[in-house]
């Protein structure tokens, strides 16, 4: 890792949520600094709470919806458009967005700044879509950088926060595309976070992407911030070398799916064995607000409010 990188992740650690709109990222163990005290700001506690939004059938901007009965601040601390594709023309790999996902980024003024304006960080995932093209195919460094280019261009025109790789679906091998190999994921992040210093990148732990996270003395975990459990209403602890525990998330739950008794006794695990994320999918437009206060309680000590 560059020192460039080693300075980013060192300041970034060492500032948490200290600063209004900041990520905890890397700090080692469950913080016992005080909770933030005005509505909208974000909490100076980790675990963080991950929201991913299927933006087919709900708004992200709902994420902004949920805060903390106690403080007023945000229930959720990363939200997550779910989801873009990588897609193949044939000869190489894109970035493809469909009508839903691109009518979340062209109203960014209604459905991503109202999270950003109160700290919550925004994310674009990004998954296949059976067409043979993936993170872990790519022939070659030059074809990996083109696909990063594209990443990193989206990242910049809507103002978003980073990027989320989910390596499901891609179906390699399809329309005489490459099987995975050793280096591509590692080519990929390794050009992104040249692309995007500063930014957030994200690893749901899936795939052959998952078991490809090192090549010529990289590690894929030097360069991310976070992965975790893509499996919910289970426990488990992404390998991912480079990451420490406060960077892993191994609990999951999808909303309304996972019973409040298992999402609660995940949270209590998160807090007791001093892991950094707690992952929700599928937050809905409706109010979901008893649901999360089963998880917020145990990692916050308290409810969560609707405020929509």
């Amino acid at each position: 890792m560059t020192e460039q990188l080693l300075n980013r992740r060192r300041l970034l650690i060492n500032t948490g949520f200290a600063a209004a709109g900041g990520a905890v990222l890397g700090t080692g163990a469950v913080s016992t600094l005080p909770v933030a005290v005005a509505y909208g700001q974000p909490r100076a506690t980790s675990p963080i709470s991950v929201a991913y939004v299927e933006v087919n059938n709900h708004h992200l901007r709902q994420v902004a919806d949920y805060a903390l009965a106690t403080t007023g601040a945000p229930v959720f601390d990363l939200g997550i458009i779910f989801a873009a594709n990588i897609n193949y023309d044939g000869e190489r790999a894109y970035l493809f967005c469909n009508p839903q996902v691109q009518a979340t980024l062209d109203n960014a003024t209604t459905e991503i700044k109202p999270l950003q304006d109160k700290g919550i960080k925004v994310l674009l995932s990004v998954l296949g879509n059976h067409q043979g093209a993936g993170f872990a195919n790519f022939p070659d460094r030059a074809s990996a950088a083109a696909f990063a280019d594209q990443l990193a261009a989206i990242v910049e025109q809507y103002g978003l926060d980073g990027i989320d790789f989910d390596d499901e679906y891609a179906e390699y091998g399809v329309g005489g595309t490459g099987q995975p190999n050793d280096f591509s994921f590692v080519y990929l992040v390794s050009a992104l976070r040249e692309r995007l210093p500063d930014k957030i990148i994200t690893l749901y732990y899936i795939g052959p992407s998952s078991t490809r996270l090192s090549f010529d003395g990289v590690n894929v975990g030097d360069l991310i911030d976070y992965s975790w459990n893509p499996y919910y209403g289970s426990w488990l602890v992404p390998d991912v070398p480079g990451l420490s525990p406060a960077e892993l998330g191994p609990a999951a739950v999808a909303i309304a799916d996972t019973d409040t008794t298992t999402a609660a006794a995940l949270a209590r695990r998160t807090l007791n064995e001093g892991y950094g994320v707690y992952l929700t999918y599928n937050l809905p437009d409706t109010d979901v607000h008893d649901y999360l206060s089963t998880f917020t309680q145990p990692l916050y000590g308290s409810d969560a409010n609707y405020l929509g």
